[in-house]
């Protein structure tokens, strides 16, 4: 077998030959994805920077915004190179080790956003149901170990990813029909049985992606129960518009994700490789391109924010000159 240490049946390299089906167009895929990347590094580098620099943003809400829009950047960048490389210059050879670390870390963010937008839904429950005490619950250190908290939680369910990975043989070849190394991407193009990766991939995801679920969804409905037990309607659409925004950010992360499962466990047989790559793709990118801009749009506060630091800035521009 090409690139493999015949002793161990553990290949020196993967080959990552994205979608081989489609490989005259690949030039036309990659530049959506391109285009996408700009758009989600600039727009989520800029929301950072804005809530670092806009005093009237240093809530709750806002920081763990930040945090997801840094989780979206890493995400991004982890994946997005790489892919542009094997379209643009056929540079589809990565190390075993490298290729272990970007699965690691595509699955580690992965979990980490979804960690990110149940802490949302925690805040906005308690802003809407504990409104009065909202600034004391949660203060700067407890907001830290949350965020903390998630992080490890995600680190400790993703690592042992790799070490499963790691020790399976390889004999079969090193080719990944993939633009990035994924989990089970990875375990199928081994000789061994991968059983217990398939099984503790799916456990991973009920214990990540099914607790993060049930915490948003009973967080949403004491939010309802809430709102609907406002005497004034005036409070109630108040009270309901600072979560539209972010339900609108769980409708973007979780139903690509949801789709991409149910490809990935039953559509194989039916849906053409080369779609299934694609929508692989869209899956980690749509969340982190969207999510600036349904926050911008969506939330007065960071409107006003830009408009602030606008002319702030502007003034600086016109003090110089």
């Amino acid at each position: 077998m090409s690139g493999a240490n015949s002793s161990s049946l553990t290949p020196g390299f993967f080959i990552l030959n994205g979608s081989p089906d489609l490989e005259a167009a690949h030039i036309w895929i990659s530049l959506p994805f391109c285009f996408m990347y700009i758009i989600a590094v600039v727009g989520n580098c800029g929301l950072i920077y804005l809530i670092s620099h806009e005093e009237t943003l240093h809530w709750p809400m806002y920081y763990f915004l930040a945090l997801q829009s840094f989780t979206d950047v890493i995400l991004c960048t982890t994946t997005v190179p790489n892919m542009l490389c094997i379209f643009w210059f056929n540079l589809s050879e990565t190390d075993f080790n490298a290729c272990l670390v970007q699965m690691f870390f595509v699955h580690m963010l992965t979990a980490m956003k979804s960690g990110v937008l149940m802490l949302i839904a925690l805040d906005r429950y308690m802003a809407v149901c504990y409104h009065f005490h909202y600034a004391t619950i949660l203060t700067n250190p407890v907001i830290a170990k949350a965020g903390l908290a998630t992080f490890l939680r995600s680190v400790m369910l993703i690592i042992p990813f790799t070490f499963l990975t790691k020790r399976l043989h390889y004999c079969q070849g090193n080719f990944i029909p993939h633009t990035y190394c994924d989990h089970m991407s990875v375990a199928k193009v081994s000789c061994s049985n991968f059983r217990v990766n398939a099984i503790y991939g799916l456990l991973a995801a009920l214990l990540i992606g099914g607790f993060d679920v049930f915490c948003i969804s009973v967080s949403y409905m004491m939010i309802l129960q809430t709102v609907v037990s406002m005497s004034s309607a005036d409070a109630r659409h108040k009270a309901f518009s600072t979560c539209t925004s972010h339900i609108r950010a769980i409708v973007i992360t979780y139903v690509p994700a949801i789709f991409t499962v149910f490809i990935h466990r039953f559509g194989e047989q039916n849906i053409p490789h080369h779609v299934r790559i694609i929508i692989a793709n869209l899956y980690l990118m749509l969340p982190p391109t969207l999510n600036p801009i349904v926050y911008g749009v969506k939330t007065k506060q960071i409107q006003e924010g830009v408009i602030k630091l606008f002319f702030r800035e502007k003034g600086v521009s016109n003090e110089i000159d």
